[in-house]
């Protein structure tokens, strides 16, 4: 039982956090990019980065729910 539970939380918690992550890069990259439309070629990619290693967080959690 508290496998189970161990298990949900980390998917819960692991899923949860990286999604603010993800949203509040999202979010203050439009942002600068709404404030100075000529930096966008220096915001994009270091946005998309930052939402990459978001998600990794999120695809380590499910890993370790599947196989831990």
């Amino acid at each position: 039982m508290e496998i189970v539970l161990a298990k949900g939380a980390s998917i819960a918690i692991g899923g949860m956090i990286p999604a603010l992550a993800i949203g509040l890069i999202g979010f203050k990259a439009m942002e600068a990019i709404g404030r100075n439309p000529d930096a966008s070629g220096k915001i994009l990619p270091a946005m998309l980065i930052g939402m990459a290693f978001a998600e990794a967080i999120a695809i380590y959690a499910l890993i370790l729910a599947f196989t831990g």
